[in-house]
């Protein structure tokens, strides 16, 4: 599905209610602790080889202040991205092992998360406030998924939850993220491992 086809159902469930923003149990923050530079996912540095003008220095670095309409706006391309695009593979799509794109039809995690990107910058937010995100699932398995920087915390857009949530309500362990300064650069979230203790209640 073409782009133009997802804005246009997002904007027909725009209307959506809007969820009171949980606080941060003791033992969390509601922003993660991000640390030094570390290596880019290989995907995401094959992606940047033919998306260069996606991953060079953000301009804009503020934090986003939301608004009802922008969260109505967010759980809706979500949602919408969830319920469109048809989970497989990189092997069963590719035929390769990691493959980092922009789905029409299908795509795995990093692929939901970089349409889910694509759709929310073209709507206005900032590179600096979307950042692919690297996590470990308590499985073992790796995972990737959308941060969302707000001035009330960070927040998680999944393809494996239809709820934005808030990323210490999450139940993953998280390694690194694109820098809020320039989306061709990692660095580590120092405070990533902890959310587990509070988010499995």
């Amino acid at each position: 599905m073409r782009i133009k086809g997802f804005l246009v159902a997002i904007m027909a469930t725009c209307a959506m209610s809007t969820a009171a923003i949980p606080a941060p149990t003791s033992n969390t923050t509601a922003s993660m602790v991000t640390g030094a530079a570390t290596s880019q996912p290989i995907g995401h540095y094959d992606f940047c080889q033919t998306h260069r003008e996606e991953c060079g220095a953000n301009r804009n670095t503020a934090v986003i202040d939301m608004t009802d309409a922008k969260w109505a706006l967010v759980r809706s391309v979500n949602s919408t991205v969830n319920n469109t695009i048809t989970p497989m593979t990189d092997k069963e799509i590719y035929g390769k092992d990691e493959v980092w794109a922009y789905p029409t039809t299908a795509g795995d995690c990093e692929d939901f998360a970089l349409l889910k990107r694509r759709i929310l910058i073209q709507r206005g937010f900032s590179p600096a406030n979307l950042l692919m995100t690297v996590v470990r699932k308590p499985d073992g398995e790796g995972h990737a998924i959308l941060t969302l920087r707000t001035t009330d915390g960070d927040f998680v857009l999944d393809n494996l939850a239809s709820n934005v949530k808030p990323w210490y309500e999450t139940p993953y362990s998280f390694i690194k993220r694109q820098s809020s300064y320039n989306a061709g650069r990692w660095v580590t979230i120092e405070n990533g491992r902890d959310v587990l203790v509070g988010a499995l209640k």
